[in-house]
């Protein structure tokens, strides 16, 4: 099995939970994920697995959509609600206007100061780390885009957002910023991923589900083939002997007609339909395999 299969990812797991429990039910080691998900969070948490666990490389910085919940009112030093309050408890009532107006802020290209408790790394070890060990730890903002920030409901002192966002944004900094904002404090109660690169909650799958297919023999009904992955890289299809040679390193040509020149990754396809190998131009129309599977 070389491709990906998309969990949806129920709360209370870690995204390494989920490769654990893949790993047995696939029976293969070979198992990665695409894009950490928080505990608390759920939704789309896609699996490379086999000889596609290669191209995870290509997905570091794939954008996110997001459904989130923020409750106003305090702080949380996670800021999430998995953490102790750092601030004292109100029941605010926020405005639709106040929020928007603040929302305005955070669209676009900014830069944002990740949480303290996260996997960034400071002097070599993880900020979650330092934090467990009461070390302090100061993260330099990093940027990020945020391409939408639409609010969708207020209920009470909570507020529901949809977010499509580069990879790296973290929600938990827009929830406690947006506390800071609005000067009420303010921590994200439930996160759900809808989307993350091309893989969206309609092809995932809950472990229970997938653990049934694995049991009937019809798992790989889940499998997103490796050739279908990556669909803005071009593909093209080689016949036997071109493979072969692509498959030992050997540079390939592409036709003009059928790759647009500037194009810097196309797919190489078996005539079976099977991904043989990312290839990254060196020369217009001349790529080199840069990832073989």
């Amino acid at each position: 099995m070389d491709g990906v299969i998309v969990v949806d990812k129920e709360e209370g797991w870690t995204s390494h939970d989920v490769v654990s429990k893949m790993r047995r039910i696939a029976n293969t080691k070979k198992i990665g994920h695409l894009g950490t998900l928080d505990p608390i969070a759920t939704g789309v948490l896609p699996l490379v697995i086999g000889r596609a666990t290669r191209l995870a490389q290509f997905y570091t910085r794939s954008d996110k959509i997001y459904e989130a919940v923020i409750r106003f009112g305090f702080a949380t030093d996670t800021y999430d609600r998995s953490g102790s309050p750092s601030s004292p408890q109100t029941e605010p009532r926020i405005a639709a206007a106040d929020l928007e107006a603040q929302l305005a802020n955070f669209r676009g290209a900014i830069l944002q100061t990740p949480p303290p408790v996260s996997a960034k790394k400071v002097d070599g070890q993880r900020a979650y780390a330092l934090a467990r060990r009461q070390i302090p730890v100061e993260l330099p903002p990093a940027p990020v885009r945020i391409y939408e920030l639409t609010l969708l409901e207020i209920t009470g002192c909570e507020a529901r957002l949809r977010a499509h966002c580069s990879g790296g944004t973290y929600m938990r900094s827009i929830a406690h910023d947006l506390g800071q904002a609005l000067g009420c404090g303010a921590h994200l109660r439930d996160l759900r991923r809808v989307s993350s690169a091309e893989f969206t909650l309609e092809q995932a799958r809950a472990i229970p589900q997938l653990q049934e297919l694995a049991d009937d023999g019809r798992l790989e009904e889940a499998l997103i083939p490796a050739a279908r992955l990556l669909p803005d890289f071009p593909s093209v299809y080689m016949e036997p002997l071109s493979a072969g040679q692509i498959r030992q390193g050997r540079n390939f040509p592409v036709s003009p007609f059928r790759v647009q020149q500037g194009t810097r990754y196309v797919k190489a396809v078996s005539s079976e339909g099977d991904l043989i190998a990312i290839g990254e131009a060196v020369l217009p129309n001349l790529y080199h395999p840069a990832v073989v599977l």
